[in-house]
This record gives C-alpha cells, sequence and structure tokens, in this order.
C-alpha cells in the first residue's frame, strides 16, 4: 500500500507533470513573470468557472482578505462579525487593519456560522459579515444575505476551503461560493481543493467599482505606473502560479469529485458507530470536502489520534484553540456563548482528504478508526 498522506500532492502532480512543466517552462522562456499573459488568461478563466465579473488575483488567501476589507473603507473601530471556529487569517486582518472583530459561534453540525449568534451580535458599528465556508461547504448564505441587507452590512465570503461548491437558493437559484456576498476570497495554498505550488490567492465581486479599487491596492495603489492614487499593497499573483492553476482549474470538479467519493466511503464506514459523527451535509449546499471532519465523542478524540499515529495514519486536529482565547486576539467573552465552538475543539478530528486516495488506503485508514472506537 501506498504511504498514507493527509495531502498528497505528489501523486496529484504526477498525474498532470507533462502538462504542467511545459507551461512553467513556457513562462521561463518568455520572463513574464509578474503580471503576465498567464495571469490574464487564469483571471478570465475563474470568472467564466464562477460565472463572476471580476477575479483580482493576488499574492495570498490572507491578502485577499485584507484588500477585500480595505476597499470597503472601514473605518477604525468599526466591527466586522466571523466566526470563533476557523483559521486564524480571518481575524488577523480585521486586527491588522484596527477593525473590531466580533466573534460569533458556528452550527454544531455545520461548523458553520450559527444564524441566531450572528443576529444577536449585529450593532450599529457592525460594517461587515465574514462568513467562514469551512471544510467546503457554504454557510447559509441565504439567512445571512437576508440579515445583511436588513441592516446594510456588507458580506465578505472567505471561500478558502470550499472553492467549486454551490449553494442552492429556497428559489432554486444556484451560485458558486464566494460569488454571493458583495465579494469573495480565496486562497490558492497548495493544499487547497484548487492549489497552487507556492503561495496564491484572489478576489471575486459584481461590482465594477469595488474591482477598479482593488485592481489598483494590489498594485501599490497604482493604475499608471507611479501614480499612486489608492493606499496599497504588493500583492501580485505570479506567472508560474497562475500557469499552474490555469491546468488545475480545468480539473477541480473532479478533483472535487475524487473527494466526495472519498467522503463516501468514510461515511458508510463510520454509520454504525455511535460515538462517530461524520460530516453533515446541508441541504443548501454541496460540500467539496477541503476536509474531512470527524466528531468523536466520549472524550476519546486525542487518544484516537494517537493511535492512528502509531498506525501511521495522520489525523489533524483543526482547530485546538478558540480564536477568542488565542493570545493575540483575546477577548472577554462569556464561554456560554460558545457551546458548540467549545464542543467541537474536544471532538473534530480530520482525516486524509485528497484526490489521490484509493479504496486500499481508505479501508486501512477506516478500519484503523474503528479498531480504536471498537475497544
Amino acid at each position: 500500500m501506498k504511504k498514507i498522506q493527509m495531502v498528497d500532492l505528489q501523486s496529484q502532480y504526477y498525474k498532470i507533470k507533462p502538462d504542467v512543466d511545459n507551461a512553467v517552462l513556457n513562462v521561463m522562456n518568455t520572463a513574464a513573470f509578474i503580471n503576465g499573459p498567464e495571469v490574464k488568461f487564469f483571471q478570465s478563466e475563474l470568472e467564466t468557472y464562477l460565472d463572476v465579473k471580476h477575479v483580482i488575483p493576488c499574492a495570498n488567501g490572507t491578502d485577499a482578505l485584507q484588500i477585500a476589507l480595505m476597499a470597503l473603507n472601514l473605518q477604525e473601530g468599526d466591527e466586522v462579525i466571523t466566526a470563533d471556529f476557523t483559521f486564524a487569517a480571518t481575524v488577523e486582518v480585521i486586527h491588522l487593519l484596527k477593525l473590531k472583530a466580533v466573534l460569533v459561534d458556528v452550527d454544531y453540525d455545520t461548523f458553520t456560522m450559527d444564524i441566531e449568534k450572528l443576529k444577536a451580535a449585529i450593532t450599529s458599528k457592525t460594517k461587515a459579515i465574514i462568513p467562514v465556508h469551512l471544510f467546503g461547504q457554504c454557510s447559509n448564505m441565504e439567512e445571512i444575505l437576508k440579515i445583511a441587507k436588513e441592516h446594510d452590512i456588507h458580506v465578505i465570503e472567505d471561500n478558502a476551503q470550499a472553492i467549486g461548491s454551490e449553494f442552492t437558493f429556497s428559489d432554486g437559484t444556484v451560485k458558486k461560493s464566494g460569488t454571493m456576498g458583495i465579494l469573495g476570497t480565496t486562497s490558492f495554498f497548495p493544499s487547497k481543493n484548487l492549489g497552487c505550488y507556492g503561495d496564491g490567492g484572489a478576489i471575486f465581486t459584481n461590482d465594477d467599482e469595488l474591482a477598479h479599487k482593488m485592481r489598483g491596492i494590489v498594485n501599490h495603489g497604482m493604475y499608471e505606473r507611479y501614480y499612486h492614487d489608492e493606499v496599497g499593497v504588493n500583492s501580485r499573483l505570479d506567472s508560474i502560479q497562475a500557469t499552474v492553476l490555469r491546468k488545475k482549474l480545468t480539473l477541480l470538479d473532479t478533483y472535487n469529485e475524487a473527494r466526495r467519493k472519498a467522503a463516501d466511503y468514510y461515511d458508510e464506514a463510520f454509520a454504525d458507530c455511535a460515538e462517530i459523527l461524520t460530516p453533515k451535509r446541508a441541504d443548501y449546499s454541496s460540500h467539496v470536502f477541503h476536509q474531512y471532519t470527524l466528531r468523536i465523542l466520549g472524550g476519546k478524540r486525542n487518544d484516537l489520534q494517537k493511535f492512528l499515529t502509531e498506525k501511521e495514519v495522520p489525523a489533524m486536529i483543526y482547530y485546538p484553540v478558540a480564536l477568542r482565547k488565542q493570545k493575540a486576539y483575546f477577548q472577554d467573552s462569556n464561554d456560554a456563548d460558545f457551546v458548540n465552538t467549545d464542543k467541537l475543539l474536544e471532538q473534530v478530528i480530520s482525516l486524509p482528504m485528497h484526490t489521490e486516495l484509493d479504496d486500499e488506503q481508505l479501508k486501512y485508514i477506516s478500519d484503523a478508526v474503528l479498531e480504536f472506537m471498537n475497544k
């Protein structure tokens, strides 16, 4: 059996090696490393895939979030609501811009923002909401957009983990994740469902004015060389990463289907174990399984991780500490308002999930989990 990895990027690369190698060599030969044709081609192709008017490529997913917030002209002290249970980048950029992060609990089953907690957190100072499409499926965007419209609040989708997923509204309208708010952001970190071979990111919008502003922000605030109309940053997707992403974008739906197939295998394997809760697939969103995250009941999660390590099965805990309790972002909060987050911190464990998992590996992983749980 091939060695089991959390993410097998080498095997994925070998399958597309000739195309990727030729594309990268073409960039080397043209020496168009920054803002070259490959970046523009990728931008256009991703716009078509997402059915969105504007894609603004940038250097990484964290920059994408920061640039999105910068484009909205928020003022120091304005409040931005986001989830307590997610990676730090989401709250990091809020603090960097001297805005106030307001953290709320998540839904226990879907790991995404709790709608009632969101409603309760809104004040006159709330200017933006950042729902995080965690682990591969959309937050309840229909409800979030409705709330935001009632209060005239911007919605920025953190789509770093769910690119390619789709949200179905109650009227039957279907939208790709990241295209429903005023702005959407994503990361092309190598392990993402659509990942490059370095760092990369992008912002999405249907708003012409915001798109124009962000194209300046990513390039030192310039629209014309040496004329700085905005306070900007240096955040550009380089041509080599863009050409890799062009090749992988054509395979994104295939990659996501492979992840769903692996998730189906896990779901069936664990269906009869009462102490294992498999990921819930929301009715309103397709799931692209950036992570396959179990909830382990009975206080057994940490021992399970140790057991899997002994069996040479990697398993990760995303995330061990709530953002509100991180030293850098500490907030004096009432734990009673974060019951679901705190339960998840003790229960979640993510199993290997990538496009190259085969049935032999999936059986070995599942059998190892069940061996421990049935002791």
